[in-house]
Parts: structure tokens; sequence; C-alpha cells
């Protein structure tokens, strides 16, 4: 997402107004520019509500959705009986819908977790800073470690994460349901094979229930101190629970897209109507008949454009296009929902069927010669076979290798636009003069609403600025962009963990499976500490020499695209992890403690700390 430092202009006055409809602080206290929030204050609806309901449904008036206990996600809210087990056998209603009466009782084992203690008590074992996948993965993995002393802090209302903030009509995801949830947590009632955006947040919401993940909400982290006398870091809070309180680890979960990219355009500020980003979708707009520009190519705006072309007359910003593939979604039958819930191993199958899948996707995008060529081919096929106007078709041709940038799952954007449902600008929005957009071919159009779809601040996180550890912030060690050891320790922050940080990101598979991985080893390495964590720098340089050397034939680097997977400051590639889940859980697993310095850390002589990626599960070509 954006630009969102303090004092970058109207960049800075959208995320500041964005988040006070969503309810989330910006990253630091009083960014932004008042004048211009005040300027475009006639689009501020105070609100904590969000998500749309089913695609295509919600566009009038602003996509307001049902109230949440009428919405058909089959996850239980709370008053409704529990749907998803800990042990994976469902319930009696097979799909996971919710019936009426008290709620259930989940039973689980072992002691509740202490997270749910009086906000008066200030010192824990550790605090994890977000409740999203990340969060909770983390807090779960450090109870089944016996790590129970552990407060969870989310800046938003509720859990969730990105899929509580991604709201605008069509949101789904493009990994398939089966595979994106957690491996201890499996869902019978996904409606899909890819499940749409509020069905996963319900998940997430279900499963913080019955995992007694119980997040102090409305209370964002203003700023995290390492204090080496005390050996604990100093966690400034704010929200409903405002103060400090004082942790010996500090786990970062707060996901990498969080903050709207809002792209400088001369004369933005001007538009005198309607204008916000996809991952602040305003619900209290009626587009229906309105003239609306949707700025970016990307996963968000290729769900979004079809949806908005059955109420609104769209115009399409395009700076560059995408490499689409076909996505073949389609809804679960009854049936089949009801064989998942009836047999386990069904499901398990499937996940390590659909895993296996994703591991294979590696190769066309990590730049094998043939597995590329033949992904490519797929994608023009798909091309070809929705987009009959060989000059359209040129228009949405990438002119950069497969797997440059990420890669897309549609079925619908393509037929959007050659329908005409979508006009397509082919070029960049390089001016805005009130309701006059100028594209960088010189075409000009009149609008009524303007919707960003320009992705996310995703190598400067916005979190880095607000940790100081033992001389620098996370933001000053981060200059040149972001580095590690194992993507989630660094050099300089005792007893810190970053998840889903520095080169934890795929681009072929699941994120839930590298969140899962980190999880694990933050649990084992906090289990079996003796005093603090430093990691040692030569093997935080070995670890990002590894994966430079990784990353340097790839797509991501050399295959003549932009991407957010790559640090602009250094040209390094700090989003990606350039090789398979596979090779990141055995690169994780060889971790012994020769990471770290010191005493009180695990410590030995083997040097598999400095150890590489296998070669094999590289994305080298």
């Amino acid at each position: 997402m954006p630009v969102g430092r303090a004092g970058s202009g109207l960049a800075g006055a959208i995320q500041k107004r964005t988040h006070k409809r969503s309810g989330m602080p910006v990253g630091r206290a009083g960014s932004g520019l008042p004048g211009a929030v005040r300027k475009q204050a006639r689009t501020a609806h105070e609100r904590s509500g969000m998500p749309v309901g089913r695609a295509g449904s919600g566009l009038a008036g602003a996509g307001r959705r049902p109230p949440r206990d009428a919405r058909p996600t089959g996850i239980p809210r709370s008053g409704r009986s529990a749907g998803i087990p800990r042990s994976g056998r469902s319930v009696r209603d097979p799909t996971g819908i919710p019936r009426s009466g008290p709620r259930t009782s989940v039973p689980r084992s072992g002691p509740a977790p202490r997270n749910r203690r009086s906000p008066r008590m200030t010192r824990f074992e550790v605090a994890v800073i977000g409740a999203g996948f990340a969060g909770l993965a983390a807090a779960m993995a450090l109870r089944d470690a016996g790590i129970d002393d552990v407060v969870v802090l989310e800046r938003a209302a509720s859990v969730g994460g990105t899929w509580r903030d991604n709201t605008y009509p069509g949101v789904a995801c493009d990994v398939p349901s089966h595979l994106y949830g957690f491996a201890k947590h499996p869902h019978a009632g996904w409606s899909g094979v890819y499940a749409r955006g509020e069905e996963i947040r319900d998940y997430l919401e279900h499963v913080a229930e019955i995992e007694r993940v119980d997040p102090w909400l409305s209370t964002p982290m203003l700023g995290a101190e390492w204090d080496a006398a005390a050996g604990v870091w100093r966690i400034r809070t704010g929200g409903a629970h405002p103060g400090e309180i004082e942790a010996s680890a500090l786990v970062l979960a707060c996901g990498r897209l969080t903050e709207p990219q809002i792209p400088e355009i001369p004369g933005l500020e001007s538009f005198p109507g309607p204008l916000f980003h996809s991952a602040r979708w305003d619900h209290d707009v009626d587009l229906v008949g309105a003239r609306v520009a949707l700025v970016g190519t990307g996963a968000s705006a290729v769900q979004l454009a079809p949806e908005l072309a059955r109420i609104a007359d769209v115009t399409l910003f395009q700076r560059s296009p995408a490499w689409i593939v076909p996505r073949d979604a389609r809804d679960y039958t009854p049936a089949e929902r009801d064989r998942f819930a009836a047999d386990p191993a069904l499901m398990q199958a499937l996940r390590d069927e659909l895993y296996a899948e994703g591991e294979a996707r590696f190769a066309s995008r990590s730049g094998d010669p043939d597995a590329a060529a033949a992904a490519r081919a797929v994608a023009l096929a798909h091309l070809e076979t929705q987009v009959d106007d060989p000059a359209l078709r040129a228009a949405l041709t990438p002119d950069y290798a497969f797997g440059c940038k990420r890669v897309l799952l549609s079925d619908a954007f393509y037929p959007a636009i050659a329908s005409g449902g979508v006009r397509l600008e082919a070029s960049a929005l390089v001016a805005v003069e009130g309701s006059m957009l100028t594209a960088a071919s010189g075409r000009r159009y009149e609008v009524d609403a303007l919707v960003l779809a320009t992705g996310f601040h995703s190598t400067r996180q916005p979190y880095a600025e607000l940790v100081r550890g033992e001389e620098t912030t996370l933001a000053e060690h981060w200059s040149r962009g972001m580095t590690s050891f194992g993507s989630t320790v660094v050099s300089g922050f005792p007893n810190l963990f970053v998840l889903d940080g520095p080169n934890a990101s795929l681009g072929h598979n699941s994120s839930v499976l590298m969140l899962e991985e980190q999880a694990a080893y933050v649990a084992r390495t906090l289990a079996a500490r003796d005093g603090v964590l430093r990691v040692d720098p030569a093997a935080e340089a070995a670890y990002t020499a590894e994966i430079d050397r990784a990353a340097a034939s790839t797509p991501w680097i050399a295959g003549g695209c932009r991407n957010w997977y790559v640090d602009e400051r250094s040209g390094r590639l700090t989003l990606l992890w350039p090789g398979t889940v596979g090779a990141f859980r055995e690169r994780l697993a060889a971790a012994d403690g020769s990471e770290f310095l010191a005493a009180g850390a695990l410590t030995t002589d083997s040097p598999s700390a400095h150890a590489e990626i296998p070669t094999s599960k590289r994305g080298m070509s």
C-alpha cells in the first residue's frame, strides 16, 4: 500500500482519512496533512464496519453488507454453535452454517492462554503485534510450545488482517481455499475452490474464538524499544488500552500489505468526487450509474473491475498489463462439503494435492525456461480465447517475462474489457484537474468517482519506524532494504521476531504455509532459549547474500518489469522467498541456534545457520 509517511501530502491525507473510517491509526501519530484531510472530508464517513457480500452484491449503496449473522459464510459467529472443531472433525452441520441457539463450548487441551488476563497486567513473556493470519499462527504455536504468557495487540476493532481491511466488491483469495487455512484447522464448509474475502475473515475470527486467542482490540502499538538493562521490550500502546507494557520477546505479525500506496499524481487533491483506495472501500458511496475511474491492473483491480462494470461506466487506467491465467473457479456442491465434513482424510488429501501443485508452479514463476514458456503459452491462449480484437489483445499483452510481476487468476477480467463493460485506457493516469482525468496517452476522461487499486507499501514496512533495537530503528537497519536471518530474526534487535517480513512472501503457493513455518521457528526458539537472543550479524549477512545469489537470475530481478517484490533503493529482492516452501521448511529446521551470538543463547558448533537453500529448490534457471 501507500505513501503514508508523515508529511506525504495527499497520500498521507488519504491514508489518515481511510484509517479513520476503518478505526485504525496511521503509523505515526499526527501523520498526514490536516488541511488536505479537511479538503477530502466529503468521503470521510466514521464507521467501523466492513465487508461486502457475495461477488456482485453490495455495489448499490456502497455495498452495505447484511447483518453479520445473516451472511452465508459458513463460519459460526459469536452466539452460534462451533462448526470447525480442533480435531478437524465437523459437528453435525457439515457445511458449517451456524444454527440458532446458544453457543457450543469447544473443548481444547491444556490451559487457556494467559492473554485473556486483565489489561491492567503489563508484564508478559511475549507480545504479538497483529491478529491476522500471522498473529494467530504465532499465538497458537507459542501456546502449543507451552508459552502461555502471551498478549496479542491488534490496532483494529476485530481480528482478520488484510481480510478485515479489504472489502471491495469481488474480493476473494487466489489461493485454493483448502490450502489457504491453518493445517490444524481444516474447514469443510468453504463455499468453493476459492474463498471470498468475508469467508476468510469469518474463518479467522472463528479460529481465534475456539483457540481462545483473545487480543487486546483497538490497541495499536505506538512504539517499541529494547531496554538492555532490563532485558525487555517496552511497548507503548494507545487506543482502548493506552499505556506501556513489557515483554521479554516481541513478535511483529503486522502483515506486509497493510498501508495503501497512493500514487503521486499532480492535481489528485483537486478531485471533487468520491476518492478512495480499494483497500479502504467506501461503502457509503453509491456507484450505480456513475462514471468510475479505476487506477491499476493488479490483483485487486482484476477482481474489482468486472464487479464495477455490472452497475457503473468504468474506465480502467493500465500502466502495464499483467500475465493472467484461467482461474477455473467454481462453488462446491452441498454433497462435496458433506463428504469433506464426513472424511477429514479427504480434506487432507486435497490439501496435499494443492500443495504439490503449488510447489510445481515455482519453476514457471522463478524462470525455468521450459516451465515459464509453457505457462506463458497458457496465459496467451487464455487472452486469445477471451479477447477477439487484435489491437485490444496487444494492449493487454505484457512485454516482460512471465513471473516478473505477480501472476493473476481471472476468468472475468478479459470478458469485461472485451465486451466494452470496462473501457481500457492502456496508459497511466498522469494528471487530475477537478473531475477531468488525463492519461499518459493524452486522452482525457471526465468521471464521477475515482478508485485507486494501486497496491501497498511493501518494501518499507510502516511498523519499522516504530521499533528501536539496541542502536537503531528497524527502518534505519532496513534503509537499503529488509534483511534478516531465516526471514524472521534481525541483528541488533534482541528477542525480536518478524513474521511475513523479509523474503517470506511467495508467488507460487500459499503464504499461510510460510507463516506456519515461521511461527513454529519462533515457538521452538523461545521455548529453548536461556537468556537474550542476539542475532549474529554475520549470519544475517550470509543469509542475505544467499538470497541475493538465488534471486539474481530470476524474473523478479532480471525480468524487465517493476514489481513490489524488489526494493527500489537497493534493487534487491526483499519480499519474496526465492525457493519452494519445502526449501524454506528445511532452512528453518536447520537453524539450531548458531544464528545467535552470545551467552544465554542457543549455541552449537554446527555451521548449519550458514547453510544455503538447496540448489534444486532455488529460483535459479
